[in-house]
């Protein structure tokens, strides 16, 4: 019988013993042997990882001399991941033994498959799906994006409605378990993001080469959201704003960002003069922040895209198949 292919796991990490060591405890539990596992420092300051290395002597550590966010905290790891596969994996996640080999049979069973993710539910509440992911990450036309068992801050309960699994737009950074050889392929994510929508940029690429991304249920992973930033945090509001907007314009065609790009700045401002209505002014600072930021990052952008169209082999009317054709935006709101 063959060996299971190696699958690298690369955990990001920046503060909080309390859960890393509970992450840690149940990758040791991983019923599945061929793995490699990476933690990445990215200059954790709290003392979380003292006594860390010797509690789990087969941990590799990176250490990072700065905080390079998700995006560059787990690009770092990349030069010593030797996997076949590589798994992103939030440390502030469990799971049961049982969780890695569904995701690996279902990347080993169509080698169109480039990128998974299993099922992700609350830590608290595994019957209620996470706001990270829930049963698979879905995009609209306009790049804001939802899922499958969440649309925006409303989540569904789990009664395996979505166990079906199939194809996805994006697989959740909670957990995705990508093709390393699609990775090395496609790029890995861009650390300009730092943090929040960076595996939607990568998944977007991938599917413009031409892969799939499925989500695969038989795999539950309990998550805890937002022990990084808060729902409500300023940067964290900003980010997602300037990293959907930069998202379109590296990723998009020039007739689709034509034909969405307009509607997408008008949602902006909507939400600026909404906010301000609301005397929510930190959002509004926030998204203005956002659009600020875009233009100026926009010769860096059109650079990107350069890049981007040398890996296309899809066109955008394929892509656009896989997107919800409307506004999430006005059918929640």
């Amino acid at each position: 019988m063959a060996e299971e292919p190696l699958v690298s796991i690369i955990i990001p990490h920046l503060q909080g013993k309390e859960t890393l060591v509970r992450c840690l405890n149940a990758v040791q539990r991983t019923a599945y042997p061929n793995r490699q596992v990476i933690l990445v420092d990215n200059a954790t300051t709290d003392g979380s990882l003292e006594g860390i290395e010797q509690a789990f002597p087969w941990l590799q550590v990176v250490h990072n001399l700065r905080n390079l966010g998700y995006a560059g905290g787990c690009n770092s790891a990349l030069p010593v991941a030797e996997g076949k596969y590589v798994l992103f994996l939030n440390d502030d996640t469990d799971f049961e033994p049982g969780w890695l080999a569904p995701l690996v049979a279902a990347c080993e069973a169509d080698e169109r498959i480039a990128a998974c993710q299993p099922k992700i539910v609350q830590q608290d509440d595994p019957a209620m799906f996470d706001y990270a992911g829930a049963a698979g990450g879905l995009l609209d036309v306009f790049g804001y994006p939802f899922a499958r068992g969440r649309v925006f801050f409303a989540l569904e309960r789990d009664a395996q409605q979505y166990d079906d699994g199939g194809d996805i737009f994006w697989a959740s950074g909670t957990a995705t378990l990508v093709r390393r050889s699609a990775l090395q392929e496609v790029g890995a994510f861009d650390e300009d993001f730092f943090a929040h929508m960076e595996e939607i940029d990568l998944d977007w690429r991938l599917h413009l080469a031409g892969y799939r991304v499925v989500a695969v249920p038989q795999s539950v992973v309990r998550h805890r959201a937002g022990s990084t930033l808060p729902a409500d945090s300023p940067r964290k509001i900003l980010l997602n704003h300037r990293n959907s907007l930069l998202m379109l314009l590296k990723n998009y065609s020039v007739p689709s960002l034509l034909r969405f790009l307009p509607g997408r700045l008008l949602l902006e401002w909507v939400t600026v003069v909404y906010s301000l209505f609301r005397l929510d002014f930190v959002r509004a600072r926030s998204v203005l922040l956002a659009l600020i930021q875009v233009a100026a990052a926009l010769p860096r952008t059109l650079r990107k895209r350069s890049e981007v169209r040398k890996l296309r082999r899809v066109p955008d009317r394929e892509i656009l198949e896989k997107m919800y054709r409307g506004s999430i935006v006005f059918q929640y709101f």
